[in-house]
């Protein structure tokens, strides 16, 4: 009996008959992890792209002087930002930051700091200041992007695993009538 359970061994160790099921089933899995991250990467950056369209497109807005002329406030301008892209993101998680300054080298361009309560909830009060005829906006559109699948693939840069995407456009206004 001793014996047959050794032949039935060196049997199973020298066939291969199974090998490519076994090395695929190894490779398999991590295949997998990075196919979809690239597939995720490119969501990102296709969302990022769609962001800084519509952070572009809505800044046109301030640098003519319609949205001064017009009264508009941060919320409607958050609204003009996100109409275009509303398919793709919730607008309710649209961060939107409008400065204004006299010069080009007085904008702050510093990276935005998302400051969160204990419940993950953004506390951040946003600058909305248009600005007037002549003067360089800043436009910075954010949005707390979700990734899927585990953190060790580096997609996620906030704390709750999410990617921020940041959009920036920066113009002088034009010299329009203020009034």
């Amino acid at each position: 009996m001793l014996t047959s359970i050794r032949h039935r061994l060196r049997a199973f160790a020298k066939d291969e008959s199974a090998a490519a099921a076994v090395e695929f089933s190894l490779v398999a899995l991590p295949l997998l992890g990075f196919l979809l991250a690239a597939l995720q990467l490119s969501v990102i950056f296709f969302a990022g792209q769609m962001l800084q369209s519509a952070a572009t497109n809505a800044g046109r807005e301030l640098m003519t002087g319609q949205a001064q002329k017009g009264g508009m406030t941060a919320s409607q301008f958050g609204q003009l930002v996100c109409n275009p892209v509303s398919t793709l993101f919730d607008c309710s998680g649209m961060m939107v930051d409008v400065a204004s300054a006299g010069t080009f080298s007085a904008v702050n361009t510093s990276p935005p700091t998302i400051t969160r309560d204990a419940n993950g909830k953004v506390t951040n009060k946003w600058s909305w200041s248009p600005g007037g005829p002549g003067d360089v906006v800043i436009v910075k559109v954010m949005y707390d992007w979700p990734v899927f699948g585990p953190s060790v693939l580096g997609l996620s840069n906030q704390p709750d695993g999410g990617h921020l995407l940041v959009a920036v456009s920066v113009f002088k206004n034009e010299p329009f009538p203020s009034s």
